[in-house]
């Protein structure tokens, strides 16, 4: 095992955990955990911390506002309630105002059905990374974050590492070439890399720790 396959080793077997899973989502290709894998990346793609991110998700689905349905039929004041229990206070009534709009759009023009999104774009990403930037509320960083996620269950999407991604590698001294990590990885899914390359980019301490592991 050369120096780069074990800095990469080292990452994905401590810090290798998806932002989905970490809020509880899990994820298939279904309507309701790919729209909380929505909402979710809504959430972290503001400037706020991830945890705060992740539990804010979690009490929208506390709250049941995790289909569109739900999330249009809830009035603003219950979003925000939601939002605000789980930390997200920054920005909640902005966000409960893009979460209903969101909803209704993604009803009315997607039957509330990710997949039909998915199927739109025809397998080219960039058309994929457009439509969903069509959201209220998700823009290049949002959409970015949904991909890195979704290619667990997406698998034409992969290996779809981000700039996010790409500069926590750089941080740990690994090429910035998607293929080739994912060659490092070899059977560690790339979503999973995605979000540990990511907790690297974040969090200085946690390139530290790997490259001190991996020496």
């Amino acid at each position: 095992m050369n120096r780069d396959e074990r800095v990469v080793h080292e990452l994905v077997s401590e810090y290798g955990r998806t932002y989905a899973e970490e809020a509880g989502i899990r994820l298939k290709d279904t309507p309701q955990p790919l729209y909380r894998l929505l909402v979710l990346s809504l959430l972290l793609s503001a400037r706020i911390r991830a945890s705060v991110a992740v539990a804010a998700a979690r009490a929208l689905h506390e709250d049941h506002l995790d289909s569109p349905r739900r999330m249009a039929e809830a009035d603003w004041q219950q979003r925000v309630d939601a939002l605000g229990r789980g930390g997200y206070r920054r920005y909640d009534e902005r966000t409960a105002t893009q979460l209903g709009d969101g909803a209704e759009l993604l009803a009315e023009r997607w039957g509330g059905d990710l997949r039909r999104l998915h199927r739109e774009a025809e397998g080219d990403v960039g058309t994929l990374r457009e439509l969903l930037q069509e959201e209220p509320g998700i823009g290049p960083a949002g959409a970015d974050i949904f991909l890195r996620e979704a290619q667990r269950v997406w698998p034409d999407v992969a290996p779809y590492l981000d700039a996010k991604a790409l500069s926590g590698a750089e941080r740990l001294g690994l090429p910035k070439d998607p293929r080739k990590l994912a060659e490092l990885a070899g059977d560690t899914h790339p979503a999973v890399l995605a979000a540990a390359l990511v907790r690297a980019a974040l969090d200085k301490e946690v390139a530290e720790d790997c490259l001190r592991r991996a020496a």
